[in-house]
């Protein structure tokens, strides 16, 4: 690979030429004949091996000559009419006829044999006669197949006067219609077209509709004495060039002016049409317009019989490969040039484009490929290339549909390497040197800058543009130039449908000019991202020049995670070393130590990425410590994380963290226990034991009467952003509600660890799972002095002793305390019907304030009462209900049921008499045989009594 050097470019390279020459044009057969000087041209062809040119001459002679694409042009067939001038001659090909016209007279020939020669005496004096053509639509809308018509329908000017005539199968003329228009200067050129005849006069062109029968001028010529009116049907189009003086103005078949107007060297003495161009012919030159730009793109020099007119021939049917003209008793055939030798000779001169728009246009004809017109954008591009214009070349590479990425590789990688074999081979025209790398595009072409220096210091021109010339660029700047222009095309390609292969030498290719180019973020990014990049290619370029970041994520997003851990630690400790160095050194450490810890932070942080989706236990616990020195939260993540497929085994893991680390072992512990729903009594333990090392730790620091000042600053951020930066809860809130939570662990070994501290809630929770009530009580209500707490306890003890318990604690508490006579009688007050009032009474101490207690004791002596009083109540209203209830049945049972003859069963319809029934709750009755197969719990209407109760207002007990 070449190693690129450059600046940024500081000019752009000049614009295209601006000539439109070429050649469309070549001569193909010519002929000088010994006849006297021709007046009438046309052709026609046949077929793809014989095309045959007709002529007429002052002498009335008709001679047809033959076209041969090997033998040339020769003499196939002579005629003479009436030994009179012939004026025109015009080829009805589909029923194989000729119209000559002649001394005023037209005449029928014989396409193949000019014979036998028919003359229509129904038209006399005709002085300008023209076919009738159809366009496309037209034949379309009209059901007309063109070149298949049974007749042929043609215009004829007869002085002042407009003729259409039909000239049916048998060759006999039926004149359609005759017009008297405002003819009056005589017409003197028609052209018919679809329902549109347009007449030309020397005074003005008029337009008459076929199927309306007006008549109305298009325009007037402005200097009647001088111009005459001249037109050419341009049959490809269908539409008519109108000519006013050098100017043609081309208008559709209603008369309307359809683009732009095509001006000439000078007035024409005829004209024809080959493809998109029209040809004129005057005083021995051929010009060659184009219809839609109207530039000159040709002009062709002949040699004809001074004094004699030149004629121009076209093929009527627009098919626009051959023009013949003629030239006293000279005729030359001109053919067209095959369109992709018109694009070659354009590219040649640099006139690109004019390629460009060539290409566009007869793909719009339907003469070329959307694949031709990519291929040229590509040929084009090349030749930008090695021209150094290279934005303008990448430009057109990207326009290109079927360029491949692979045909730059040679540009940008020296050959062979891998991707070699994938670049194709002759695809384009050679107009350009073989592909070579960057540095020798450049070298070459400011040489040949240099030569043409100096060949127009000498007088001589050259290709080069007058931008380099006048500003030669330097080096660095085309090399630049190219770098990020090969770069802007494979960033394109990266989004299309490439095969594997290529894909990869793309992304490789990239990388290295985003190296060269010193794009470090458009390299990461890359590395980063999906990619195709082949990693030996890379490795040592990216490790020798300093780029181990990118290096870290190639590695990554091949899978390669354990080459890019290894750069990822060590980065991690470059930037640690490199923020201590400068923490002790110049005076502008703040910035840089902020710059530092980011990268730092980077670095981790990438790592962290891979580890927590690897299932990679070794390589897991491997770089674990490093993290775990930096960022202790990714550390966690990486225990914790849900990403990878097989969990890490919790006993490796937990051996593998620094004891050090306590908060990295309670968060992974706390995680296995409320994430991962472990039951594993050892974690369990372990969480507890932690959490309350932790809680006495900072018990006992909240206590302590140490002097902060002297406690190292750098040991208490360390710890403060270890506890903060993973737990959002106090350990010691955390610790209380998970010895709540957990019966996993053993009690026993966490209060060994607690029972000597001041952490009484703990101690009681601890005891409550040892069962040990008197001493839950002593410290929720004696050291806690939590009553609410205490009196909970009593009531999930659910014993009446507990509270008797609980008031005795009040009244005598230990170790020399004042009795608790306001929870005493709070407790009294809140559950004083669960104790008895005797026991109580006896408990009292006589040191109790007299009036504390009494209301509270006569309140629940009376509630004692109440409670008695209440109970009896209930139990005789029992008593009544279950009396009433025993009355309804019997009631129920004892009811009478009148049957007679017309009685019959509810289920089968029978008539009852003196058969045995039976009758449902819900008052159905059935025989006893229905009765045996329906069962006594399910009624004729469907209803199970056994889901389904019956209630009936008189069972309901309402005393």
């Amino acid at each position: 690979m070449v190693e690129f050097s450059m600046a940024n470019p500081k000019s752009k390279p000049g614009s295209e030429s601006k000539s439109h020459s070429r050649n469309v044009l070549e001569h193909f057969a010519g002929l000088n004949l010994s006849i006297p000087p021709i007046l009438s041209l046309a052709i026609t062809t046949n077929s793809d091996s014989q095309t045959l040119v007709f002529i007429g001459t002052v002498a009335g002679d008709v001679i047809s000559l033959s076209l041969n694409p090997n033998s040339g042009l020769s003499l196939h067939l002579r005629v003479n009419i009436i030994g009179k001038p012939v004026r025109s001659i015009h080829v009805v090909s589909h029923i194989k006829k000729l119209i000559v016209l002649s001394d005023g007279f037209i005449y029928l020939l014989d396409l193949n044999s000019l014979e036998p020669v028919r003359k229509l005496s129904l038209l006399k004096n005709v002085n300008v006669v023209c076919k009738r053509y159809f366009s496309r639509n037209y034949s379309l809308n009209n059901g007309i197949i063109i070149g298949n018509e049974d007749g042929c329908f043609f215009a004829v000017g007869v002085g002042k006067k407009l003729v259409l005539v039909e000239l049916v199968l048998s060759g006999s003329p039926v004149i359609l219609k005759e017009i008297q228009g405002d003819f009056t200067d005589g017409i003197m050129c028609i052209s018919w077209v679809d329902e549109s005849v347009i007449v030309g006069t020397r005074s003005a062109y008029y337009l008459y509709s076929y199927a309306s029968g007006q008549c109305g001028v298009i325009f007037s010529l402005p200097d009647p004495s001088v111009m005459l009116p001249r037109m050419k049907l341009l049959a490809k189009e269908c539409k008519v060039m109108l000519m006013v003086d050098n100017v043609g103005v081309i208008v559709d078949s209603e008369g309307q002016p359809v683009g732009g107007s095509l001006v000439f060297g000078e007035v024409s003495e005829t004209m024809g049409e080959i493809g998109a161009y029209v040809v004129v012919v005057r005083s021995g030159n051929l010009e060659l317009y184009h219809k839609k730009s109207g530039y000159c793109v040709q002009r062709v020099s002949f040699v004809g019989e001074v004094g004699s007119p030149c004629l121009v021939a076209d093929e009527e049917d627009g098919r626009g490969k051959l023009v013949a003209v003629a030239a006293g008793s000279k005729v030359m055939c001109y053919m067209k040039v095959p369109s992709e030798e018109q694009i070659k000779d354009l590219l040649r001169k640099k006139n690109f484009r004019e390629a460009i728009s060539l290409v566009e246009e007869l793909q719009n004809e339907g003469e070329m490929t959307r694949e031709t017109l990519s291929l040229v954008h590509a040929q084009v591009g090349f030749l930008l290339l090695f021209d150094l214009r290279f934005e303008e070349a990448v430009d057109h590479f990207l326009l290109s549909e079927t360029m491949e990425p692979s045909e730059l590789f040679p540009f940008i990688m020296r050959d062979p390497n891998r991707w070699s074999l994938l670049v194709p081979r002759n695809r384009y025209w050679g107009l350009h040197p073989p592909p070579s790398l960057l540095e020798k595009v450049v070298d070459d072409g400011l040489t040949g800058i240099q030569r043409a220096i100096f060949l127009r210091k000498a007088g001589v021109e050259t290709a080069v543009d007058n931008e380099f010339l006048l500003n030669p660029p330097s080096r660095a700047d085309l090399l630049e130039s190219a770098v990020k222009n090969m770069t802007r095309f494979l960033e394109a390609s990266r989004h299309k449908d490439l095969t594997p292969s290529v894909r990869e030498g793309v992304d490789t290719l990239l990388m290295y000019l985003y190296r060269a180019l010193n794009r470090v973020d458009d390299m990461e990014r890359l590395a980063s991202s999906e990619n195709s990049c082949i990693v030996e290619e890379l490795e040592s370029l990216l490790s020798e020049s300093g780029h181990l970041r990118t290096l870290a994520f190639l590695y990554a997003s091949k899978g390669m995670s354990s080459k890019s851990l290894s750069i990822w630690r060590v980065l991690a400790r470059n930037y640690s070393s490199s923020h201590l160095k400068d923490s002790h050194g110049t005076n502008h450490v703040q910035d840089t130590t902020k710059d530092i810890s980011f990268d730092q932070e980077t670095a981790v942080m990438e790592a962290s990425k891979i580890l927590e989706a690897s299932s990679d236990q070794e390589l897991v616990l491997q770089h674990l410590g490093w993290i775990a020195d930096i960022n202790q939260l990714l550390a966690v993540q990486v225990l914790v994380s849900d990403k990878r497929t097989d969990p890490l085994p919790p006993d490796e893991v937990i051996a593998a963290i620094d004891p050090r680390k306590v908060e990295i072992l309670l968060r992974y512990l706390q995680w296995l226990i409320e994430d991962q729903d472990s039951d594993d009594t050892r974690f369990h333990t372990t969480y507890a034991l932690l959490l309350s090392k932790s809680a006495l730790d900072a018990n006992e620091k909240e206590h302590s009467t140490q002097n902060s000042e002297g406690v190292n600053q750098k040991e208490i951020n360390i710890s403060d952003r270890g506890n903060n930066s993973i737990f959002d809860t106090h350990n010691r809130e955390r610790l209380q509600i998970f010895l709540q939570s957990s019966d996993l662990y053993d009690p026993d070994e966490v209060l060994d660890l607690v029972e000597r501290s001041e952490l009484w809630l703990e101690k009681a929770i601890l005891y409550r799972k040892l069962g040990q009530e008197t001493l839950v009580l002593q410290i929720l209500a004696l050291k806690l002095e939590d009553c609410e707490a205490a009196e909970q306890y009593c009531a999930e003890i659910g014993r009446p002793d507990a509270y008797m318990q609980l008031l005795e604690m009040y009244l005598e508490p230990m170790n020399g305390k004042e009795p608790m006579f306001k929870a005493a009688v709070r407790l009294l007050h809140n559950h004083g019907e669960m104790l008895d009032p005797l026991q109580v009474l006896e408990r009292l101490s006589p040191d109790m304030p007299l009036q504390l207690a009494s209301e509270t004791i006569l309140r629940m002596l009376r509630a004692r009462l109440h409670h008695h009083r209440q109970g009896q109540i209930v139990h005789n209203l029992s008593r009544a209900l279950d009396i009433d209830a025993s009355l309804a049945r019997f009631e129920e049972r004892s009811r009478h049921v009148l049957i007679n003859d017309d009685s019959v069963c509810d289920s089968c319809h029978a008539r009852l008499g003196t058969k045995l029934f039976a009758m449902y709750p819900d008052d159905t009755i059935v025989c006893y045989k229905c009765f045996r197969r329906q069962g006594e719990s399910t009624s004729v209407s469907g209803r199970d009594f056994k889901r389904d109760i019956l209630y009936k207002p008189g069972w309901l007990v309402t005393r």
